[in-house]
């Protein structure tokens, strides 16, 4: 049985798909459902410039989030957002840990050979290290 979902939403199509079926999840399970995004801080520049490219991802993710909740008000599950900072795999799997997460519905994002065997994608990576049930919803 299901009891707490996590949906990792990146805005992406393949991401709105997952909502799609993360909430006929919660539905049925009557679980409650965590949306998490997930800003990934530049590989690159100063600090100030840093901060505000976080900060406008943050900005980004929020207006996103509350797309989501507005959508899940008239729902009759309970729904929590949080934007975190970091590499996303990583981030999802914390916040899994940390909120005792059973169940994890990812977008998938892989449409080339090359996207598929040489970039490790984010839900590769929370597939192989998750400690709880993962779904993929292909777009």
């Amino acid at each position: 049985m299901i009891t707490r979902l996590l949906l990792a939403y990146d805005g992406s199509e393949p991401a709105m798909r997952a909502f799609e079926f993360a909430l006929d999840l919660a539905r049925h399970y009557h679980a409650p459902l965590h949306l998490l995004a997930v800003v990934r801080p530049p590989d690159f520049g100063t600090e100030v410039e840093t901060e505000a490219i976080i900060e406008q991802s943050r900005h980004h993710y929020r207006h996103l989030l509350q797309k989501l909740s507005a959508r899940l008000q008239n729902e009759p599950i309970e729904a929590v957002s949080e934007i975190v900072v970091g590499h996303p795999a990583e981030q999802i799997l914390h916040y899994a840990d940390r909120h005792h997460i059973d169940h994890i519905v990812v977008g998938h994002r892989g449409r080339t050979i090359f996207g598929r065997l040489l970039i490790g994608s984010v839900a590769r990576q929370v597939i192989a290290y998750a400690n709880c049930a993962v779904t993929v919803v292909r777009s």
